[in-house]
């Protein structure tokens, strides 16, 4: 609280065991907003992409074995749409950083799996939640489950080269 006097509806408060922000240095200032603009760019500027992507997919495996209920206290927060998402996203971003995590992809690697398997005990043998396989199967099996949905584009094979455009 500042320097005033308290009034009847702000009591005075006592003094906070709490230490106030650090800045580098150890001296106990408060950082400037200029301060903190320049500790940020010096960040920045050290950060590189495959960091960010590597920390993307350590958040993707976390939440992904949450909303899995693999972690404890976590059983009634399973989502099989949400895992599935999570396992795609790192099974499209762990070949960019690969070679960048060394020794430390096969520890990815072993999580990424333990959430597919998972995943399939929470969807069952299809690999899809029940509610999304629709009628492709309750038609006597006219329609092969292969062929794409005719609302999204076929898929394309991965050149490792993105260029924009259709």
């Amino acid at each position: 609280m500042t320097e005033e006097a308290a009034t009847p509806e702000q009591p005075e408060e006592t003094p906070s065991t709490e230490p106030e922000a650090v800045a580098p240095g150890g001296a106990e200032s408060a950082m400037s907003e200029e301060e903190m603009r320049a500790a940020y760019e010096a960040e920045l500027k050290s950060l590189r992409v495959e960091d960010l992507v590597a920390q993307t997919v350590v958040s993707l495996l976390n939440l992904g074995a949450r909303k899995a209920g693999l972690l404890p206290g976590t059983e009634d927060e399973t989502d099989p749409v949400q895992v599935g998402i999570a396992i795609e996203g790192i099974r499209r971003l762990l070949p960019l950083i690969e070679p960048a995590l060394g020794e430390n992809a096969a520890s990815i690697k072993d999580a990424l799996a333990q959430l597919q398997v998972a995943f399939t005990k929470l969807t069952g043998e299809q690999g899809m939640p029940t509610d999304t396989q629709g009628a492709s199967g309750a038609d006597g099996g006219a329609g092969s489950g292969d062929a794409a949905p005719a609302d999204e584009p076929p898929a394309k094979p991965s050149g490792g080269l993105w260029t924009p455009g259709p």
